[in-house]
């Protein structure tokens, strides 16, 4: 791969889809771009820069952060290792070894390197969410224990609520989260608020088994731009309908879990949010 000088920044630009600001900002801080100087002073890219550039993009594309793509890149771009499998599948099962053992302080470092090496959508999708459903699955049938699934839920539980520190801070749209009566699965739900977050908007955030009356209440004093009321089970909305259809008469009201229906939220008068909170948080991020 050739190392000699031969593209300006645009041109670079034009082949690899990224401006020239970001280009620059990444020769800066993470040192992927290696440029000569032309006679007249200018900046000249090679070939190897340009594969460097791609190999970030690509590497980003699997949820690895910007340090750590260009880290990578530039140490393949050397002759060093190539990754060849998503560090996320890693990390997620080294986060269920350490759980299924009751390993807390495991737990906690597999969860802190997934931190460092990963995006936050990343790590909500592909470590915290998709572990919870493998772990529904085989509490379900057996293979996990009630205390493993307590102890499972309640480490990451910390974790997650610590990212969450002052996510009601700033000055963009508020979404109030809860869950309705009975409702004791709130994973989902911190972590559709910490990606809505990342997205700008401020989070307050009621939690599991909240009083529907505590509910309206708050969000009559908050007036929230965005009510999210998340349930695993139908009957725990069903039974709140009409509480649900006077918070949807004056806020913007959305449903979501396994208990969430189109039939529910339409008979409410609510959005449905159908699909990974990740994903709908992004959704709503975007067109606010």
């Amino acid at each position: 791969m050739s190392e000699e000088g031969i593209l300006r920044i645009g041109e670079l630009s034009r082949r690899v889809g990224v401006s020239p600001e970001v280009l620059r900002a990444w020769e800066r801080r993470y040192g992927v771009l290696r440029p000569t100087r032309s006679e007249g002073g200018f900046r000249l890219y090679s070939t190897a820069d340009e594969e460097r550039v791609r190999r970030m993009l690509a590497l980003q594309q699997q949820g690895l952060s910007p340090a750590v793509a260009a880290r990578t890149a530039a140490t393949e771009g050397d002759g060093g290792p190539a990754v060849s499998a998503l560090p996320a599948d890693t990390l997620r099962q080294a986060l269920a070894d350490a759980l299924d053992s009751f390993d807390e302080a495991s737990a906690n470092r597999v969860f802190d390197r997934a931190l460092a090496v990963l995006t936050l959508d990343t790590l909500l999708r592909r470590i915290v969410l998709d572990y919870l459903v493998d772990l529904g699955e085989r509490w379900s049938d057996g293979r996990a224990s009630v205390a493993q699934e307590h102890f499972a839920t309640n480490v990451l539980r910390g974790r997650l609520l610590g990212l969450a520190r002052d996510w009601g801070q700033g000055g963009g749209p508020l979404a109030l989260l809860a869950c309705p009566p009975g409702e004791l699965h709130d994973l989902g739900l911190i972590c559709f608020g910490l990606a809505l977050r990342a997205h700008g908007w401020r989070i307050a955030f009621l939690g599991a088994d909240t009083p529907v009356d505590t509910l309206k209440h708050t969000a009559d004093n908050l007036h929230p731009d965005l009510v999210v009321v998340t349930a695993m089970i139908p009957r725990r909305l069903s039974q709140i309908q009409a509480e649900l259809r006077a918070i949807a008469g004056s806020t913007r009201l959305a449903l979501a879990g396994g208990g969430a229906s189109t039939a529910i939220a339409a008979s409410i008068g609510a959005e449905l949010l159908d699909g990974d909170p990740v994903t709908q948080a992004a959704r709503i991020g975007a067109a606010h």
